[in-house]
């Protein structure tokens, strides 16, 4: 069941978020940024946005940004680079090969070890749709875009690592 993206906005929490997007299938994801980056302003926050030509390519930029975050906690430097979190968007069709879901399952796994090597939030917020109508709710549906609903995670994340240290 499609759940609805709760509006509560969050306090001004601040912290520092980029957002690897994907330029492919830019109606979609194109909608999913720009209500992320709206809730992450709301919320304070600075944003850095990295676009990439499909969402394949997400996870070598997603990897290089937490690389250099690492090695910013690593030498001690928590002043301007410093990210709190990355949030991942595209969208992928479901064709009639199974390249989508190769597509789908490498994105996922590779976004997963990097959160995990890296120990920052890494969001998923690409997606494989079987059908337009799908995405449409999903990405331009202001009640349903995730796109909130990654900055949101991505912000709760956030707090949660934050109170780790």
């Amino acid at each position: 069941m499609l759940k609805r993206v709760k509006t509560k906005k969050p306090g001004r929490t601040g912290g520092s978020f980029a957002i690897v997007a994907s330029r492919y299938n830019a109606l979609y994801v194109d909608a999913m940024l720009r209500a992320a980056r709206a809730e992450l302003h709301h919320a304070g926050a600075k944003v850095r946005i990295v676009r990439v030509p499909g969402a394949f390519e997400i996870p070598t930029v997603a990897a290089r940004l937490a690389e250099k975050n690492s090695l910013h906690a690593t030498h001690g430097r928590r002043h301007g680079s410093r990210l709190s979190g990355i949030i991942c968007l595209g969208v992928v069709f479901q064709g009639e090969t199974s390249h989508a879901q190769h597509i789908g399952w490498g994105v996922t796994h590779a976004l997963a070890q990097i959160q995990v090597q890296h120990q920052i939030p890494v969001i998923h917020g690409v997606f494989v749709f079987e059908k337009q109508k799908h995405a449409r709710v999903r990405c331009l549906d202001e009640k349903h875009n995730r796109g909130t609903e990654a900055a949101q995670t991505a912000l709760q994340m956030a707090r949660v690592m934050q109170n780790l240290h």
